[in-house]
């Protein structure tokens, strides 16, 4: 069986055969006590939900997650939501397909991306944060995994290439914001919104189908991981003032927020404020985005209740092009950051 449809042209009342990455199964009783499996399949096009209603023990033993699986189904609606019943699904043996297929990536330039983000790096006034951020950058083994890793497992930006592009956004709006309140440092924004997110190259795993957490991330988690590789990197260069370094790494810890989100520390700095709010800014609509690729262009549609978000979320839909078109900055002249970028000798890190 070959792939005739992907999943971001599904339609209400098609017939689907294919083969796609299992990434969830979950196995449930009707009120009744009959068993059904709750499947959630996608490729690199989007996710969609499917359920088996008869012979669960029977194709239980063939939905095995982080595997292909050949399914075949129909869809239909089901309080305005796309649903996929499934009445056959079959595991693809290994070697069949190539599971990368199946993964979704950035739809942006990876190489122009981390110039831009090394430009904004360049660009910081505060010549020893400067320098602070040229290593990450110099550093080949962490660039080339940063410019590979998701920024989540299933939230925001989970695709390949989602760190880097989630990290950029941040410092977009960084440079914007700092422009518009003079009170606000700069570079210690910009160091903010660049390292922020530093330790989810070490968080997050990235296998040959899946993301999953590593046992450092689960035990450590990306925050106190961030503040480890930025504090190795502060040893190297001399003279790193200690209030800049604990600032730095303040705002590393309390950028998520609030405690129940995970922020070891509340933001109590300036930056550290703005911070949050602009890394949460872009998570958010990154989230609202990919849920509206789902929805047919130019019409609107009821989410199902986001328990995230704690709302149903009333959703425009977008096509991909017009999406990447409206994610374009607009033409201008060119920034600091971007001038830099074609100087690449320019700052030199010790």
């Amino acid at each position: 069986m070959s792939n005739t449809v992907s999943i971001n042209t599904i339609q209400d009342g098609q017939q689907v055969e294919g083969i796609f990455l299992l990434k969830e199964m979950i196995r449930a009783e009707t009120k009744a006590g009959k068993p059904f499996l709750t499947l959630k399949i996608m490729d690199k096009t989007g996710e969609l939900t499917g359920r088996i209603w008869d012979d669960a023990d029977r194709w239980e033993q063939e939905c095995t997650p982080g595997q292909a699986v050949a399914i075949s189904g129909r869809t239909q609606s089901y309080k305005g939501n796309l649903q996929l019943i499934i009445s056959e699904v079959r595991r693809v043996a290994e070697g069949e397909v190539d599971l990368a297929q199946f993964i979704p990536s950035t739809s942006g330039n990876i190489e122009k991306m981390a110039a831009e983000l090394e430009g904004f790096a360049r660009s910081v006034d505060d010549a020893l944060i400067r320098k602070l951020l040229l290593k990450f950058f110099h550093d080949q083994d962490f660039l080339e995994k940063f410019k590979r890793a998701p920024a989540a497992k299933s939230m925001h930006h989970a695709y390949l290439g989602g760190l880097l592009e989630h990290t950029l956004h941040v410092a977009r709006l960084a440079d914007k914001v700092a422009e518009l309140y003079p009170s606000i440092s700069r570079s210690l924004l910009m160091a903010g919104a660049i390292l922020h997110d530093v330790g989810k190259v070490e968080e997050l795993s990235v296998t040959s189908s899946l993301f999953d957490y590593s046992d450092q991330g689960r035990l450590m988690g990306h925050m106190v991981i961030g503040v480890e590789m930025v504090q190795e990197k502060i040893s190297r260069i001399k003279e790193f003032p200690a209030d800049m370094a604990m600032k730095i790494k303040h705002l590393i810890l309390s950028h998520h927020g609030r405690y129940e989100f995970g922020a070891p520390t509340l933001p109590m700095l300036h930056e550290a404020f703005v911070l949050n709010f602009l890394d949460d800014l872009d998570a958010k609509i990154n989230y609202v985005e990919r849920l509206s690729a789902q929805v047919p262009e130019d019409h609107y549609q009821w989410s199902e209740y986001q328990r995230n978000l704690e709302r149903f979320l009333f959703l425009s839909g977008h096509s991909a092009q017009r999406q990447e078109e409206e994610a374009m900055p607009a033409k201008k002249k060119k920034t600091s950051a971007e001038q830099d970028v074609r100087q690449p000798g320019l700052f030199d890190v010790i």
